[in-house]
C-alpha cells in the first residue's frame, strides 16, 4: 500500500511539474493546479488560499466550490478552519468539518455539501504562503499517508509561488518580493540611511522541487550529508575549543547530522516525489514552523541549529554557497539574522546600515554598529526571507523601523529627514571649534566615546576634547586568541597618536556578561548583566589584567596615561584594581621602561552602591566617570536587553535624577573630577538636564557633539536648574514635561 501511495505521489509531483511548466497565466496554472490534485486524490473539491497581506487570506482556485466565491471569499488569519491551519501551521484533518471547533461556514463557496475536511500549511522556509485544502463529501478522515502527499505537494505549490508561477491581478495573486514591507523592530543604534540590501547569507533558491528518480536523488542526499557530516567532525577535531558553547553547538550539528530520524523524514519526502535540496527545505520549513511554537529557549536554540545545519546541506546541494558571485552594491545595507563583531568588522565602513532578525541593544554587533557609527536595527523579524540583494531599502535607527521596496512617497519622507539632519549637522560644523558655554556662563567638556581606530578622526570633526570612554574589548572580541601584549601597546600608541595630546580615557577589559570571548569559557548565569563581568573578571584573572595594564604603559612612550575600571561595585574592588596599574608601573620603571608622565586612575560608577562607599574612596579615586546605561537599569531594576522593560523608566525621572544629584554633590565636596558617559549623554535633552544638575563633563558618540552643544550654547542653565527644582517640589515624579514647556518658552 505504501509503495503504491509513494509512486502515487511521484506520478501527482510529476503531472504537477508538467502542468507548471505549460504556458499560460497565474490565474490559470492555479486552476489547472487544483483540478490535477483534485482528480488524483479522488476528492470533489481542491482550493488554494493565498495570503493578501500578513492577516488575511483569500481563495485564489478552486476545484468543486463555486468559481465565483473566487478572489472573493477572505478570511482572517485564525478564522474557521483554513485560517486555524494557517495560524498554527499544523494540518486539520477531520470526517465532520461543521463539527470541528472553529469551524466558519462560507455560505458564497457552497461548501456545505462537503463533509470531510483536509487543509495543510503552504509555507517556504517557516514563511506562511497559504493554505492547501480538499474536501470530499463522504465523511472520512484522510490517511496519514493522504496527509503526508498533501503536504509534499504543498511544498511544491509554495517553491513554485516563490518562483512566480502564480502572477496574476489582484494582491494574493502580485509577484512575490516586489511590494513594500515595513517591519518594525528595536533601535540598536541611531541614525538614518538609505540604501541597497546586502544579505549576509545569500538566499538558497530552489528550481527543482520534484525528483524524477527517487534512486538518483536518494544518492545525491547521501552525498551532501556525508560531506556535510565531515566538515562538522572536521571542525570539531581542528577548532581549538577554549569556548565550551561553540563547541556545543558544533555537538548539536553533529547529533543532528547523524540523527535517523532526520534522515528517514527527508527520504520519505524524496521517496514521494521531492527532488533532494526540496526535501530538506520541507524539513527545515517545519522545524522553523515549530520554532515559532516553542517557547523553552534551549529548544529554540536547538532547532535553530538544526536551522542552520539545513542551510548548510542546501548549499552543498545546489553549489549555492556563501559567494554567489553578486556584486556588492553601492550604499550597502547589511541584512542577517544576526551577525558576529569580527565578520561585521570586516565589511568595515563600506556599510551604510545593519538590520537583524535577532540581536540586542548590548551585543556584540550593537557596540560595533556604534563604533561604526551607523544606525542597526534589531529584531526585525522575517526580514531575511523577505529581502533580495539589491532592494530599495530604508533603516531609521531612531524609530527601529526599516521600510523595504519603500513606496515613493515613504522615500521622498524619509530622504527629507536625512537632508534635515545633514543640514543640521552642517550647522553644527560651524561650533566645532567654539566651547559649550551656556547663557549663565557655564562651561561644559563635551568628550567623545571611541573603541575602534576608525574611531579618532571623528575627535577632530566633531570638535570633541577628548576620548570619555576608549572600549578596550573590541580588539579581544574580533579574535579568535588572547591578543599579544605587543599587539594591544601598539594599537593603544596608534590611538594615542591619532588623538594628538587629546585625553584619552582607556577602560579596561569590559567582558561578560553579553560580551563573551570567543576563546573565553562561558560560565552559565541566571543573570550574566549582574554575574562575573569586568572588573570581577579582571581581578579573578590577574593574567589577562595584567597584560593589558602593561600594554597600556608601554603605549603611553612617556605621554599621559588615562585608565577607568569597570562595573566597581565597591571601594576594596577600586583599591586592589588600582594597586595592581601601580605595582606595574613600578615593574616597567624597574625594567627600565619609559614611564607615563602622569596617570590618572578612575572608577567608572555603574552599581548604585558604589554611591554610597566611604568618603576615602571619593578622595583616593582621581576621577569617576557614570555609566549611565547600567546605573540605569541596576537603579530601576530593568533589564536593558528586555524590550519589555527597558524603555519603561525615563532618565528624566525625578528620584533618578535626585540620585545623580546626590553623587554630583559628594564628588563635589571631595574635589573628584566627575563625568557622565551613555545613551542620556548624547541625547540633547538629557544632556541639558544633566549640565544644569552640575555636571560639567559629558561623553557621547561623535555625531551627538554637535545638537548636544548647540542646545547648551542657547539655554541658560541656572534656569533649568530652577525649573527641576520647581517640578521636584511640587511632586512630579517625572521632569521633562516641565523640561519641554520650559523649552517651548525660550529662543532656540
Amino acid at each position: 500500500m505504501a509503495d503504491r501511495t509513494e509512486s502515487d505521489s511521484r506520478r501527482l509531483l510529476r503531472r504537477l511539474r508538467d502542468t507548471l511548466a505549460e504556458p499560460g497565466a497565474g490565474q490559470e496554472r492555479l486552476n489547472r493546479v487544483v483540478r490535477l490534485i483534485a482528480t488524483s486524490m479522488h476528492t470533489e473539491v481542491c482550493s488554494v488560499y493565498l495570503f493578501r497581506d500578513d492577516e488575511t487570506l483569500e481563495l485564489c482556485a478552486t476545484e468543486g466550490l463555486k468559481r465565483e466565491s473566487v478572489h472573493k471569499t477572505r478570511m482572517k488569519l485564525g478564522e474557521g478552519l483554513v485560517g486555524r491551519v494557517a495560524k498554527t501551521s499544523n494540518p486539520i484533518n477531520t470526517a465532520n468539518a461543521p463539527a470541528e471547533k472553529g469551524f466558519r461556514y462560507m455560505p458564497e463557496t457552497g461548501e456545505e455539501l462537503y463533509s470531510s475536511f483536509l487543509g495543510v500549511p503552504i509555507q517556504r522556509l517557516g514563511e506562511k504562503v497559504g493554505v492547501l485544502v480538499v474536501q470530499s463529501k463522504q465523511a472520512r478522515q484522510y490517511s496519514e499517508d493522504e496527509v503526508y502527499a498533501l503536504e509534499v505537494v504543498a511544498m511544491v505549490v509554495a517553491e513554485m509561488t516563490e518562483l512566480g508561477a502564480f502572477i496574476g491581478e489582484g494582491e494574493a495573486l502580485s509577484a512575490p518580493h516586489k511590494h513594500p514591507v515595513m517591519f518594525r523592530g528595536g533601535t540598536g543604534q541611531e541614525g538614518a540611511a538609505e540604501g541597497r540590501v546586502w544579505l549576509h547569507e545569500p538566499r538558497v533558491v530552489i528550481t527543482n522541487p520534484v525528483g524524477d528518480d527517487p534512486v538518483k536523488e536518494l544518492e545525491r542526499l547521501n552525498k551532501a550529508v556525508a560531506d556535510l557530516r565531515l566538515s562538522v567532525d572536521v571542525m570539531l577535531t581542528t577548532t581549538d575549543f577554549a569556548d565550551k558553547e561553540q563547541q556545543q553547538i558544533l555537538e548539536a550539528y553533529r547529533m543532528f547530522a547523524n540523527s535517523r530520524g532526520w534522515m528517514r523524514r527527508m527520504e520519505e519526502d524524496i521517496q514521494r516525489g521531492l527532488s533532494a535540496e526540496a526535501a530538506v527545505e520541507k524539513e527545515q520549513s517545519a522545524a522553523r514552523a515549530r520554532l515559532e511554537q516553542v517557547p523553552d529557549p534551549y529548544l529554540r536554540d536547538r532547532l535553530h541549529d538544526l536551522d542552520d545545519l539545513s542551510n548548510r546541506l542546501l548549499r552543498i546541494l545546489t553549489g549555492q554557497g556563501h559567494d554567489t558571485g553578486a556584486e556588492m552594491p553601492e550604499n550597502p545595507i547589511l541584512v542577517a539574522r544576526n551577525i558576529g563583531p569580527a565578520e561585521l568588522l570586516d565589511y568595515g565602513r563600506k556599510l551604510r546600515g545593519v538590520v537583524l532578525e535577532e540581536g540586542s541593544v548590548g551585543s556584540h554587533a550593537a557596540v560595533v554598529a556604534r563604533a561604526l557609527a551607523i544606525p542597526l536595527v534589531i529584531h526585525a523579524e522575517k526580514i531575511t526571507t523577505e529581502a533580495l540583494n539589491g532592494d530599495h531599502i530604508l533603516v531609521d535607527g531612531d524609530q527601529g523601523i526599516v521600510h523595504l521596496r519603500p513606496e515613493q512617497t515613504v522615500a521622498n519622507s524619509f530622504r527629507d529627514k536625512i537632508a534635515m539632519q545633514a543640514a543640521a549637522q552642517s550647522r553644527y560644523a560651524s561650533l566645532r571649534d567654539l566651547p559649550a558655554t551656556s547663557l549663565c556662563g557655564q562651561t561644559i567638556a563635551l568628550h567623545m566615546n571611541a573603541g575602534l581606530m576608525a574611531d579618532l578622526p571623528s575627535l577632530t570633526g566633531s570638535g570633541a576634547e577628548g576620548v570619555g570612554l576608549f572600549r578596550t574589548e573590541l580588539q579581544f572580541l574580533v579574535r579568535s586568541h588572547v591578543p599579544k601584549r605587543g599587539e594591544l601597546a601598539a594599537l593603544y600608541g596608534r590611538v594615542l597618536d591619532a588623538a594628538k595630546g587629546k585625553r584619552v580615557a582607556f577602560r579596561t577589559l569590559d567582558i561578560g556578561s553579553d560580551k563573551v570571548l570567543p576563546y573565553m569559557k562561558r560560565v552559565e548565569e541566571p543573570n550574566p548583566a549582574m554575574g562575573w563581568r569586568a572588573i570581577r573578571v579582571g581581578l579573578d584573572k590577574p593574567g589577562v589584567m595584567r597584560m593589558q595594564l602593561q600594554a597600556l604603559i608601554r603605549a603611553t612612550a612617556g605621554r599621559p596615561l588615562t585608565v577607568m575600571f569597570p562595573f566597581v561595585a565597591e571601594f576594596d574592588e577600586f583599591r586592589e584594581a588600582r594597586q595592581r596599574l601601580i605595582d606595574e608601573i613600578e615593574h616597567e620603571r624597574k625594567l627600565g621602561h619609559t614611564l607615563p608622565t602622569s596617570t590618572e586612575i578612575g572608577a567608572m560608577l555603574e552599581t548604585p552602591s558604589l554611591a554610597y562607599a566611604p568618603d576615602a574612596f571619593f578622595e583616593l579615586v582621581d576621577f569617576i566617570s557614570i555609566g549611565g546605561n547600567d546605573l540605569k537599569q541596576f537603579f530601576f531594576a530593568a533589564d536593558r536587553e528586555n524590550e519589555r522593560v527597558r524603555r519603561r523608566y525615563d532618565m528624566l525621572n525625578t528620584s533618578f535624577l535626585t540620585f545623580l544629584e546626590h553623587i554630583i554633590a559628594r564628588c563635589a565636596r571631595t574635589g573628584t573630577h566627575l563625568s557622565f558617559c551613555g545613551e542620556d549623554a548624547g541625547r540633547p535633552i538629557e544632556a541639558l538636564c544633566l549640565a544644569a544638575l552640575g555636571l560639567r563633563t559629558l561623553s557621547m558618540r561623535p555625531a551627538s557633539i554637535g545638537p548636544v552643544k548647540h542646545l547648551i550654547r542657547r539655554t541658560n542653565l541656572a534656569e533649568l536648574r530652577q525649573v527641576l527644582y520647581a517640578a521636584r517640589d511640587g511632586g512630579a515624579t517625572n521632569l521633562r514635561p516641565a523640561v519641554m514647556d520650559w523649552l517651548s518658552t525660550q529662543d532656540i
